[in-house]
């Protein structure tokens, strides 16, 4: 039985084999960076001091590997048991929004394996929480958490400094103990009662100022008035004519300061006519 290839089959195979082996090296010296991550390139278990950026690239095959490390913004969740400066005990639960440098990201894969949080953000964060929060009674803390959030970020910031950016801190929920819960809920309806009791005080005090000035209008135009008929007695009089409807009255009592005379007004119309 003949064993032999055709003729022309070991080059086929030949050349097969060599497309494999060229397809093989050209898939290890090269790589593709995502957006929204950076790549180290580690040869021998030595990380490069350059960073990768995104895109295509080449390496060395085999002993050089890409280690691709995110950049992207992150959120992680985070509770922190912490006691107010009157020793209410506040359990806050947050959510940690932050992100890696692009200059930090040798040195993040070098000491944190890419990922910070766990080992550096959380903890950092946790000790900003419980710094602020033990400088504000419990009121404050569930009044104010804009400024518990902000105080919170500046000091976390401080403290991990800039190899990690911490962009914000959502407080998501503020635990307290049922009965203080229940005495900051009372405290805040009695001011707020209290602010309504102020409020319709001052409308009061308001409508009765407004009151005594408008008397005090209506008092000042009448006594100019009068001092004006004083010195005008047949103002009225005349007023009387033109204002008379033709019917009544017939007889009109005589003005201030006529003594005795009457104004008599007629009784039908005067035809003009008539001589």
């Amino acid at each position: 039985m003949n064993n032999e290839l055709p003729p022309g089959a070991a080059k086929l195979i030949g050349g097969a084999v060599s497309l494999f082996f060229l397809a093989l090296v050209i898939s290890a010296s090269s790589y593709v960076i995502k957006p929204g991550t950076h790549g180290i390139e580690v040869t021998l278990g030595k990380p490069a001091d350059v960073v990768v950026p995104e895109g295509f690239g080449w390496k060395m095959p085999f002993i050089t590997r890409v280690q691709v490390v995110s950049v992207k913004q992150r959120t992680a969740a985070l509770k922190a048991d912490c006691f107010s400066s009157d020793l209410q005990q506040v359990l806050l639960e947050v959510s940690v929004l932050y992100k890696i440098p692009e200059q930090s990201v040798v040195q993040i894969y070098q000491q944190y394996s890419g990922d910070p949080f766990d080992s550096l953000v959380a903890p950092r964060v946790q000790e900003a929480l419980k710094e602020t929060t033990a400088s504000q009674t419990a009121e404050q803390i569930v009044k104010q958490r804009e400024k518990i959030k902000q105080s919170a970020i500046t000091a976390a910031q401080q403290k991990i400094g800039d190899i990690v950016k911490v962009v914000d801190i959502v407080v998501r929920n503020i635990d307290l103990s049922p009965e203080l819960e229940r005495a900051i809920e009372a405290k805040m309806v009695a001011e707020q009662e209290s602010v309504k009791a102020r409020f319709t005080q001052q409308q009061t005090e308001i409508e009765a100022q407004t009151a005594v000035i408008r008397a005090k209008g209506e008092a000042e135009a009448i006594k100019v008035r009068g001092e004006a008929l004083k010195l005008n007695p047949g103002f009225i009089r005349l007023q009387m004519v033109e204002k008379w409807n033709g019917k009544s009255p017939l007889v009109v009592p005589g003005g201030i300061g006529v003594s005795g005379s009457e104004l008599i007004l007629p009784t039908g119309r005067v035809d003009s006519s008539v001589p």
